[in-house]
């Protein structure tokens, strides 16, 4: 039997400010990007998003990000190679204290928003998140896009790269997402996300906004928290691949 790991980006709320259903998402995943404050997530938050995980029994991941709490992670930083190895080693070291504090620890990292997106093509910075998790703990697989410079880098650094496709998000035809500028960048439908997901995992392919289908191989499956329906789109992905014969369990 195939299997898929299913991930959700989480511990993103913010004060009185909340952002998702965390609770519900971890009937349906098997492992959660958590926060680190820098784009999201405060230390309460933080720290019962973690105890939540733990109870589920879903693996704790950290959801590294640009320190860009007013964008919520989603804009680019012009920073040199030192200060976002930093950043990164600094959100790692705080999720881990909070993870450790819940009975976890931190199994993996993924890069959040901008950063995720600019580690595609932008050396200096996927150099950077490469060298911090290689300096923090070089077992920590990293769960990046499929064509990403940063995902070889990461295996010429020893480390695992896991490939990782989105849900919810449609696709350029060279394999990129489409930008969350352009009015088609979230699929809202849940049957349609489904379809896809089934035949990513079944089939290696991945249909691009254009109607082409393009060869995809990934390990984890993302359904984005702060959709619109995430927690029912994230039980119809669930129950969709399970009936088409795919098991759901983290990559890790």
């Amino acid at each position: 039997m195939p299997a898929i790991d299913l991930n959700s980006d989480v511990g993103e709320s913010f004060g009185n400010w909340t952002m998702g259903d965390d609770a519900a998402i971890f009937e349906s995943v098997s492992s959660a990007n958590v926060a680190c404050g820098f784009h999201a997530g405060d230390p309460s938050t933080i720290a019962q998003t973690c105890r939540s995980a733990v109870a589920a029994g879903v693996t704790i991941g950290a959801h590294v990000a640009y320190r860009d709490l007013a964008g919520f992670g989603r804009r680019f930083l012009d920073c040199s190679y030192t200060e976002l190895l930093d950043d990164v080693l600094y959100q790692l070291g705080a999720l881990q204290s909070l993870a450790r504090a819940a009975g976890s620890e931190v199994r993996y990292v993924k890069p959040h928003g901008a950063l995720y997106n600019t580690i595609v093509h932008h050396e200096v910075h996927a150099r950077a998140v490469v060298d911090a998790v290689r300096t923090f703990d070089k077992d920590l697989p990293m769960l990046l896009l499929p064509g990403a410079v940063a995902l070889d880098m990461a295996a010429d650094a020893g480390l695992r790269g896991v490939a990782e496709a989105f849900a919810d998000r449609n696709y350029n035809p060279d394999g990129t997402l489409v930008s969350r500028r352009e009015p088609n960048a979230v699929i809202h439908d849940a049957g349609t996300v489904t379809a896809n997901m089934v035949r990513l995992a079944t089939e290696g392919v991945i249909t691009a906004v254009d109607g082409t289908d393009i060869p995809m191989s990934a390990e984890s499956i993302c359904v984005h928290g702060d959709t619109s329906g995430a927690v029912a789109m994230a039980r119809a992905v669930r129950t969709g691949l399970q009936d088409a014969g795919v098991s759901i369990s983290s990559f890790v």
